[in-house]
């Protein structure tokens, strides 16, 4: 059916009809059909293939969506390639995951209710593990906090930038909280932290990141977060002054002057749609006034988990198709791709 095939187009998922029993590693870790997909999306010309405006849904309809946004179920353990733009969790009466998760659960078998044990925020992409069993998420949310303690990073998220770090590994250590700017609740950073401030809900931060390629000014980043913060990774990478590409609510603290970037003070800055050059708009084949629906190209590729014997110890989930166009557009290559020309 024409509407069952557009929902698994926007999602990416794997549409093999997984029903209750597990997938492989090997499948796990592959999904071809997602790049078929993507190769469809071309001939439709969609600007950004693989994006998903819940806005524009029903319950029905994202229920069939995230269906079809399966890419592990074994026992009481479920992971889903979540398209981006839709929140995990939001007020009574929303259309979030959370929501749709009852049908969900019901079309893989499930009596018990699915909890969400890890998923990457709203706009971003990517994985989220589910579980029915509390014993399993237990097990595997202690696994988590352990491996923070110990500063050892479990997930891995792939991220767009616009501009380069300077260097091409390290740490980004912050201090954030939430606070207000200008009558919206944003994270800011906070210099020189007082104990003090510490109780008060400030926050010490760390994320690891790689340079994996640059080109055409952008990079493609790995980042490793080892705390877990509200936005985190987009404040670290503005630290960085080099903002995630399809941030239209941080990357307006990042001026540029004669093509250099500087930061702007927190509170003189307001979220408003990222500004990108001539020239980059040109390789991402968009318009200045496309620039506001660009996604958000931050993606939650690779999850470490403990070793059980309902789930391999690595879950995967492939980029979402406009994450790889851009990829395509700017020349920038995945580890052990080849360059593109």
């Amino acid at each position: 059916m024409r509407g069952r095939f557009l929902c698994r187009l926007l999602c990416g998922g794997t549409g093999q009809g997984l029903g209750v029993r597990a997938l492989s590693r090997s499948q796990t870790l592959k999904n071809k059909t997602w790049y078929q997909m993507y190769l469809e999306s071309q001939k439709r010309n969609v600007i950004f293939p693989g994006m998903l405006q819940p806005e524009t849904l029903n319950y029905k309809e994202l229920a069939e969506i995230i269906k079809t946004a399966v890419l592990f179920h074994n026992g009481p353990l479920v992971a889903l390639n979540k398209p981006p733009g839709l929140a995990v969790t939001g007020k009574p009466g929303e259309l979030t995951l959370l929501s749709v998760l009852p049908e969900v659960g019901q079309n893989l078998g499930f009596n018990q209710d699915l909890q969400v044990v890890r998923a990457p925020g709203k706009e971003s992409s990517g994985l989220v593990l589910l579980s029915s069993c509390p014993q399993i998420t237990k097990t595997f949310q202690n696994f988590f906090i352990h491996s923070r303690r110990t500063q050892k990073p479990t997930v891995t998220y792939w991220a767009v930038t616009a501009g380069v770090p300077t260097t091409p590994e390290g740490e980004i250590k912050a201090a954030l909280k939430l606070g207000q700017v200008r009558g919206r609740d944003l994270v800011v950073p906070v210099k020189a932290p007082s104990r003090q401030t510490l109780k008060e809900g400030v926050k010490k931060t760390l994320t690891h990141f790689f340079v994996e390629d640059s080109a055409s000014g952008c990079a493609l980043v790995k980042l490793q977060p080892l705390t877990a913060f509200p936005s985190q990774l987009l404040v670290h990478m503005v630290l960085q002054l080099c903002p995630v590409l399809g941030d239209h609510v941080y990357s307006s603290r990042i001026v540029s002057v004669l093509g250099e970037n500087f930061m702007l003070p927190v509170e003189t800055s307001v979220p408003q749609t990222q500004v990108l050059n001539e020239e980059l708009l040109q390789r991402l084949k968009i318009t200045s006034e496309k620039v506001a629906l660009l996604p958000l190209h931050l993606h939650l590729h690779q999850i470490l988990l403990p070793q059980t014997s309902v789930a391999p110890t690595v879950l995967v989930a492939p980029l979402p198709p406009f994450f790889s166009q851009t990829l395509c557009n700017l020349g920038l290559r995945m580890p052990g791709k080849p360059r593109k020309n």
